[in-house]
C-alpha cells in the first residue's frame, strides 16, 4: 500500500503566509519536525540538496512548496473540460512516460496554491462569460491533486464550491487511492472523480510511488458508494507482450467490484501512449533503467499541436488497440459513455 505523501522538505513563499491555508499548513509540517524554508517565489526554488541530478530528481519529487498562484488566466483545457483550474502543479508518483516530465523540466518540486478563494474568484468570471452553459473546470491538467489533497483540503473545497454553484462543473483524475477525507464532501453530483487505471503489468512497471489497481478500484468503488459521478481514464495504453490479456483482466477486476448504481453514468476515455523526441531524452535521465518502449522506428510520426511531432502507434496497432479495448468495455460496460479514444 503506498501511503499518503508526506513531504521530506517544504519551502514557503513569504507571501503565502498571508493565508490562512498558508498558516495551517506551516504549522502542520512545524507540529510534525519537517524542515521548512524560505523562498522567494514558487518558481525559484534553486538550493534543493543532492549530490547529482538522479539525487536532485527523486529529492524534489517528495519537496512541496506553499505558494501563491499570481498568474489567475485558466488554460484552456484537454478534451475533457472548457478550463484547467490550477489548485497544484507536479506530482509525488514516479510514472516513467509523464508528460510533465517535460512540462516542468527542471521544476518537478510539489507546489500547492494558498489563494484558493481568489481562484474560486476567477472561475466564477469564467462561468459568468458562458452563462447558461455549464463550465467544466479540469483540476489535474498539471498534478495529481488528489496526492497532496489530504494535506491541503483544497480539492474538497473546491468540490463543495462547485456543488454549491449554477454552472460550474468539476472534474479531476488520480492514481492515488487516499479518498477518505473527500467521501462526505457535498458534491451535488457537479464533481466527476476519475480514476486512471491501467494493467498491473504497466502500474508495477512504469508507475512507481502510486496506488496499485486494486487500491484505485476500491477508491473507486468508495467514491461511487458517496454518489459521486464516476469515470476512468485508460492511459497510457501500452503495447507490451500480453497486453490483451492484461487489459481483458483489468476491466474484468473492475467489472466485478463496481456497483451497478455506478454504471449508470459511467465514463471512459482512453489515451494511447506516445512520446516527444523531448520526453524521450527527459525519461531517459530521470529513469535510466525504464523499461519503456521509445525505439522511434517502431512508431508512427504525427504532427501535434503547437507544431510538436510526437511518436504514435502505426495505423494497425491503433485499430488494434481500440477494436480490442472497445470490445471489452461494450460487453463489460454496455451502459458507459466513451468520451474519447486518442
Amino acid at each position: 500500500m503506498v501511503k499518503p505523501f508526506v513531504p521530506q522538505l517544504v519551502y514557503v513563499e513569504p507571501r503565502a503566509m498571508e493565508y490562512p491555508l498558508g498558516k495551517e499548513l506551516v504549522e502542520k509540517f512545524e507540529n510534525q519536525g519537517i524542515e521548512i524554508r524560505e523562498t522567494t517565489s514558487h518558481n525559484q526554488i534553486r538550493n534543493l540538496p543532492g549530490e547529482n541530478h538522479f539525487q536532485k530528481y527523486r529529492i524534489a519529487k517528495s519537496t512541496l512548496v506553499v505558494g501563491v498562484r499570481k498568474t489567475l488566466k485558466f488554460d484552456t483545457s484537454k478534451p475533457s473540460a472548457e478550463y484547467a483550474i490550477p489548485f497544484a502543479t507536479g506530482c509525488m508518483g514516479h510514472c516513467h512516460y509523464c508528460y510533465l516530465q517535460t512540462t516542468m523540466g527542471s521544476k518537478p518540486y510539489i507546489r500547492t496554491y494558498v489563494n484558493v478563494d481568489e481562484i474560486f474568484d476567477k472561475a466564477e468570471e469564467y462561468m459568468k462569460e458562458r452563462a447558461p452553459e455549464p463550465t467544466r473546470f479540469e483540476a489535474s491538467c498539471t498534478s495529481d491533486i488528489v496526492g497532496v489533497d489530504h494535506l491541503t483540503h483544497t480539492l474538497k473545497k473546491a468540490i463543495e464550491y462547485f456543488g454549491e454553484s449554477e454552472h460550474g462543473r468539476l472534474r479531476f483524475v488520480t492514481k492515488f487511492a487516499h479518498v477518505d477525507h473527500l467521501l462526505d464532501a457535498k458534491h451535488n453530483g457537479r464533481t466527476r472523480f476519475r480514476f486512471s487505471i491501467n494493467d498491473d503489468y504497466i502500474i508495477k512497471y512504469f508507475e512507481p510511488g502510486t496506488s496499485r489497481l486494486h487500491e484505485r478500484i476500491e477508491a473507486a468503488v468508495k467514491i461511487a458508494e458517496a454518489g459521486y459521478p464516476l469515470g476512468f481514464i485508460v492511459a497510457p495504453i501500452y503495447l507490451h507482450e500480453g497486453w490483451k490479456e492484461g487489459y481483458l483482466e483489468m476491466f474484468e477486476k473492475l467489472e466485478a467490484a463496481l456497483p451497478s448504481h455506478a454504471r449508470k453514468d459511467l465514463t471512459f476515455e482512453m489515451i494511447q501512449h506516445r512520446f516527444t523526441k523531448p520526453a524521450k531524452r527527459v525519461i531517459q535521465e530521470n529513469y535510466p533503467m525504464t523499461k519503456l518502449e521509445l525505439d522511434e522506428s517502431k512508431r508512427k510520426w504525427k504532427w501535434g499541436r503547437y507544431g510538436i511531432g510526437k511518436y504514435v502507434y502505426t495505423s494497425e496497432e491503433q485499430e488494434d488497440i481500440k477494436d480490442t479495448l472497445g470490445g471489452y468495455m461494450q460487453r463489460l460496460f454496455p451502459e458507459a459513455k466513451l468520451e474519447y479514444f486518442t
